[in-house]
């Protein structure tokens, strides 16, 4: 199957632009009558119909929505410090998406060695990953952010922030079966002594995601797939 995504979907049509469209009419060479599978990455699959090709559209009538895949009832926001090499970062924002998250934060820390990031580029990396990967929800990406300022804003279901500073409780024990949940990862060399203390003022709860050293987008995916693992155990 060959997931289609649009953000240009309203009542019984949709349109496909940009690379979605070119990669309809030009790289698949579809034509006016075969029917596609197109998402709006909030949750909605439909099979549809090509009504109409452009230069630089796709438009499409909608027939009937597909079960794609099983909507959660927990949400997963992951705020991360992007790595040093910026392929790292894209290798975890590709992953967590195959495994399932709703949202990432990139978090700028006292220890970050990456201070810019191209937003454009990596949101096409969470869209390719969630077409690969038939899912029919895209991740949201948020702008850099200081942890100072990420920790002052409000957050829903569990905080935690994973790091090596002590030896608090593993996350899959201090996390609860159908929570929301946000975790903070640190940099290469974890985060300062201040920032930990700074997120415990701010509600967040020291967890460790095991007896090993891992990198950054290494500890990433492995608190993505904590978070399924409990909730598939229950």
């Amino acid at each position: 199957m060959i997931l289609f995504y649009s953000e240009k979907i309203d009542g019984e049509t949709a349109i496909l632009t940009d690379g979605e469209a070119i990669h309809c009419k030009q790289a698949l060479r579809k034509k006016v009558g075969e029917i596609i599978i197109v998402t709006d990455g909030k949750g909605k699959t439909y099979e549809a119909e090509i009504t109409s090709i452009g230069k630089k559209e796709v438009e499409l009538k909608l027939l009937k929505e597909v079960p794609l895949s099983a909507k959660r009832d927990f949400r997963i926001h992951i705020a991360i410090a992007p790595t040093k090499n910026i392929s790292r970062f894209e290798w975890f924002l590709e992953k967590a998406t195959e495994l399932g998250i709703d949202e990432i934060t990139p978090i700028l820390c006292a220890r970050s060695e990456r201070k810019v990031i191209k937003s454009e580029r990596l949101n096409k990396i969470l869209l390719s990953a969630m077409k690969q990967s038939l899912k029919s929800e895209l991740p949201k990406l948020n702008e850099l952010t200081k942890l100072s300022a990420f920790l002052k804003k409000d957050f829903e279901g569990q905080c935690f922030i994973a790091h090596l500073e002590e030896e608090p409780e593993l996350l899959v024990k201090s996390y609860q079966q159908g929570s929301d949940v946000l975790i903070l990862i640190g940099p290469e060399g974890d985060f300062m002594l201040e920032e930990i203390e700074m997120a415990k003022q701010s509600g967040f709860e020291s967890v460790s995601l095991g007896d090993y050293r891992l990198r950054t987008e290494t500890a990433g995916i492995s608190s993505v797939q904590a978070i399924h693992f409990c909730n598939m155990v229950g």
